[in-house]
């Protein structure tokens, strides 16, 4: 397997990464330990992994289960789309809160009430099964949960320092898809009708009170420092920000309409449901080896290297959805794709620490907000204009003009040099 420096064309993107304001990082940063020595507390660590467990499980279960109930209803693709937009419109508005909130009554109480208020939402669904209760229910649940990733991801980033930041996020990010997929395949067992299906979500959700309260209280904040907003941080990494908007993007149109992707192509509803599974299950297997390639080599490379992943993958699905290759290759498409996203999060980590953390974490929430908000409504609107092919296909465009973007820049980012070198040649 050649090595990222030997792939043509992959070391002016890495290039770019490396020089671009908001993702460029001196050699020793806020928050990381060069030293060698690493600072890792496991408590909070593993209360942490624990209780995005359960979110996550729920998570999976939800995206599918209201999926699949509205396409029994009938529901056009647009709609459906739009309906799965206002999770991510919540989670836009969580962005501006989640740091205040934070400040005010400090992460574990904050966590704690959203992880209640998050089981009782859920069983809303299911005692008001009308489409139109289920827009702003969706739109709570984006809040809720959002403010839920955040804190916990703030907690991982600040428990996890040094060279081994990138494989211990990793293993954060394999917990989440492991729950995720178990509970979009929890619904080949409940079903999509009645109330079994949300109260099995609703009841794990209340299972995470247990291990949000072992975490303690000052993890991933400091009540001495100052508030830092969400908005306020926004200038302090725009490159890495744009990177999580366009991997949303992905995520957003994979998780809400992939399932109904497979029904459009003859597959039954639990089947079709087993595809967010393999999703899942592809970010199962590949995070922890993803966070060593970038332990090891360069984050931003191997960012880059995911994106170009993904888009094959992207590029094949038309042709795979009719066979057994569906299968693998859904696996390595949410591996690639998720592998953005934990890539990401450890550059994150490297770079901030306190208040800046959590406001950082709480951004990558809103831009996770923001892209999947777009891609779920792009994903419906091509799938209801072009047929179902649409919606890989528009998910394969915005990869490409993403890397397209970054590398017009990188060649007008060499030309600048040159040209700064040319009086003194």
């Amino acid at each position: 397997m050649p090595e990222f420096h030997e792939i043509p064309g992959f070391l002016p993107l890495v290039g770019h990464f490396r020089r671009s304001p908001g993702l460029n990082t001196p050699d020793t940063q806020p928050g990381d330990n060069r030293s060698g020595q690493e600072e890792i507390n496991w408590r909070n660590l593993v209360a942490a992994c624990a209780a995005v467990c359960v979110f996550a499980f729920s998570l999976g279960e939800m995206f599918p289960l209201l999926a699949l109930n509205m396409e029994s209803w009938g529901v056009g693709e647009v709609v459906i789309g739009l309906n799965t937009a206002m999770a991510p419109i919540g989670i836009l508005l969580a962005g501006l809160i989640i740091p205040r909130l934070s400040h005010a009554f400090g992460p574990r109480r904050v966590a704690i009430f959203m992880a209640i208020a998050t089981g009782i939402l859920f069983l809303l669904y299911p005692t008001f099964p009308s489409l139109w209760a289920w827009f702003p229910l969706r739109l709570l649940q984006g809040i809720f949960v959002a403010t839920l990733f955040a804190l916990s991801e703030a907690w991982v980033l600040a428990n996890a320092r040094g060279a081994y930041r990138g494989r211990v996020v990793g293993i954060y990010a394999t917990c989440i898809s492991a729950t995720f997929g178990v509970g979009a395949g929890v619904i080949g067992w409940t079903g999509i009708d009645g109330y079994l299906p949300f109260a099995v979500g609703a009841a794990v959700l209340f299972l995470a009170v247990l291990p949000i309260a072992m975490v303690s209280n000052d993890a991933g904040s400091d009540p001495g420092q100052p508030h830092v907003s969400m908005l306020s941080f926004l200038p302090k990494a725009p490159m890495l920000l744009f990177a999580i908007v366009v991997h949303a993007m992905f995520d957003g149109g994979m998780l809400g309409f992939l399932s109904v992707y497979g029904v459009r192509h003859g597959m039954d509803f639990e089947t079709a449901a087993l595809t967010i599974t393999a999703l899942s299950l592809g970010n199962v297997f590949f995070q922890i080896p993803i966070g060593w390639i970038a332990d090891r080599t360069s984050k931003r490379g191997t960012m880059v290297a995911c994106f170009m992943v993904a888009s094959a993958c992207l590029a094949l699905m038309p042709v795979a959805i009719v066979t057994v290759w569906i299968w693998p290759l859904v696996l390595v498409a949410g591996a690639a794709g998720f592998g953005v996203y934990t890539v990401g999060l450890a550059e994150l980590g490297d770079r901030f620490s306190g208040p800046d953390l959590i406001a950082g974490t709480s951004a990558f929430s809103t831009m996770w907000g923001l892209g999947a908000l777009i891609g779920a409504a792009l994903c419906g609107i091509a799938m209801d204009v072009f047929g179902p092919h649409g919606f890989p296909v528009t998910l394969l465009l915005v990869f490409i003009g993403y890397l397209t973007v970054l590398w017009l820049i990188t060649l007008w980012r060499r030309a600048q040099r040159k040209a700064a070198l040319a009086p003194h040649a």
